[in-house]
């Protein structure tokens, strides 16, 4: 683990995801676990004698039965076990980091009743980096990530199996490697462990840096393709984007210019068409761009409109009381309702991938303009630098890419729109959240292995192009860095290593030419 981080009982949603991604250590102020003490001990005394939902009644559709003082820890267990129901692949390693670290945060909030050695055992098992295995398939995102969350919660009280050193080991080693016993429920735990958005709500934080970084790529493949072509600058200046008063489309066309700043390839409008006479009938170039090399801000934009917003609702919900009962010290009382419901980010995540599916699509028709020597009227069939019909450029290249964003397109179709009753009808609507999250997830791991292969096509059209001293600085810094992964086409090599090597690198967001 890196140095620790002190956290409060609420949390950035950057400093969320370093701390995933990072594996840093957590500690917890002193007001988090006072916080803490104080619930616990209120609802301790407050349950006494009262009939309170998840304490000593059933669950669900099971809730009118009332539960015997002597069972009710085994309720608690029962609950664990019984939703600890998850089918199909497990999560990686990073994603169940991210529901983990998303449930501690929901419960440090201090409003769930839980003991506080809950906690100490969870940040305990964090700070070893053990997590336990939680599978893709199973909560419909109503009473919170039921499933996926049981998961959790069977690792803690010490069943299961858990993510430890790269390995997936049995709760029974990894408490002995830890040195502490697992937990013991008290009074609610199981419930306030599994009620909630936390498995969708940390798969999502995932999405949205990985999206993030995307974007930026947008931006700066947009300048690179401009370049290329030698197109008129005029598509993302201030004057002709200012005037459209979306805030997207004037960062995007902000970071472009930014980009193409040590451009020497791009062209001004006024010295080659407004300050000389045309006579001639017909124009040879292009007095206007084709769509995907013209609208990129207008493109990319709303992508980053929609992701902004979809940061700030993930944060939103990190720091948030996704559980039921609510258990409040302040009013000395406790709340019923559905704080467990994931519709935000489902709905999130299914605009996600939409927006995520056209930058795919976009960087689809951009590299078919570079392939297509009939749109581009500068470089030979699929950039092939050899013979003509002996050999073939990067024409294979183009296959995948298109399969990809063909993928995308189906998947984009919305979850949040999808609910199906379940549980005897008690959840009669449901968000599907955490399937949203995956098929975003799907989505973007798409998007990487789109860019990839786009990256691929503009090296090769800049290797043709020459002069690579006049491209802007960071298109020179992203041709330096990918320079590896071109594959041989004269005469041919199969690419298919570098390309998927060249999706590896980029899904760890390592290339940042922006940043050099």
């Amino acid at each position: 683990m890196n140095t620790p981080y002190y956290c409060s009982e609420t949390i950035e949603l950057s400093k969320f995801n370093d701390i995933v991604s990072q594996s840093h250590a957590i500690q917890f102020e002193k007001q988090v676990w006072k916080k803490l003490e104080e619930s616990y001990n209120f609802l301790k005394n407050f349950s006494a004698e009262k009939l309170i939902y998840g304490i000593n009644t059933g669950f669900g559709p099971m809730a009118q039965y009332k539960i015997d003082e002597e069972d009710q820890i085994q309720l608690q267990l029962n609950l664990i076990r019984s939703h600890a129901s998850g089918m199909g692949h497990t999560l990686t390693f990073l994603q169940c980091k991210a529901a983990f670290l998303a449930r501690v945060f929901a419960l440090v909030q201090g409003k769930s009743g839980i003991h506080p050695s809950l906690i100490e055992t969870m940040v305990t098992m964090w700070n070893a980096g053990a997590v336990p295995v939680i599978y893709q398939h199973g909560g419909v995102g109503a009473s919170g990530d039921l499933v996926q969350l049981a998961h959790i919660a069977l690792g803690i009280i010490g069943e299961g199996s858990f993510y430890l050193k790269g390995e997936i080991k049995s709760a029974e080693e990894v408490f002995k490697y830890l040195g502490i016993e697992p937990f013991e429920v008290r009074i609610r735990e199981g419930l306030a462990l599994l009620n909630g958005t936390s498995c969708m709500t940390g798969l999502a934080a995932l999405n949205v840096k990985q999206a993030e970084y995307l974007v930026e790529w947008g931006a700066l493949t947009g300048v690179w393709i401009n370049e290329l072509m030698e197109a008129y600058d005029d598509h993302f200046s201030l004057p002709l984007n200012e005037v459209k008063k979306h805030v997207g489309q004037q960062k995007v066309a902000e970071k472009m210019r930014n980009i193409a700043t040590t451009s020497q390839r791009l062209k001004k409008r006024a010295d080659t068409l407004y300050n000389q006479k045309i006579t001639t009938k017909y124009i040879e170039e292009k007095v206007q761009e084709y769509y995907s090399l013209r609208c990129i801000p207008q493109i990319v934009g709303p992508i980053f409109d929609t992701l902004e917003y979809t940061k700030a609702i993930v944060e939103q919900e990190i720091n948030s009381v996704s559980d039921n009962p609510i258990v409040d010290v302040k009013n000395e009382m406790i709340y019923h309702g559905g704080n467990f419901h994931g519709d935000y980010i489902s709905l999130e995540m299914d605009k996600l991938k939409i927006v995520m599916t056209k930058l795919s699509m976009l960087w689809d028709r951009q590299g078919n303009y570079l392939l297509n020597p009939n749109l581009n009227r500068h470089f030979p069939p699929f950039l092939n630098d050899g013979k003509l019909g002996l050999e073939f450029g990067l024409q294979g290249m183009q296959y995948p890419m298109v399969s990809n964003v063909a993928e995308n397109q189906t998947l984009s179709n919305p979850m949040y729109v999808h609910s199906i009753p379940n549980n005897n009808d008690n959840q009669d609507i449901v968000s599907m959240g955490s399937n949203a999250a995956l098929l975003t997830q799907h989505v973007l791991q798409n998007n990487f292995e789109v860019l990839s292969i786009y990256l691929l096509i503009l090296l090769q059209a800049s290797k043709l192009k020459g002069d690579a001293h006049l491209f802007s600085k960071p298109v020179q810094n992203a041709m330096e860095q990918l320079q590896a992964y071109l594959p041989v086409t004269t005469p041919p090599e199969a690419g298919y290593q570098k390309a998927q090597n060249l999706a590896k690198v980029l899904k760890e967001l390592y290339i940042q030419p922006w940043e050099s």
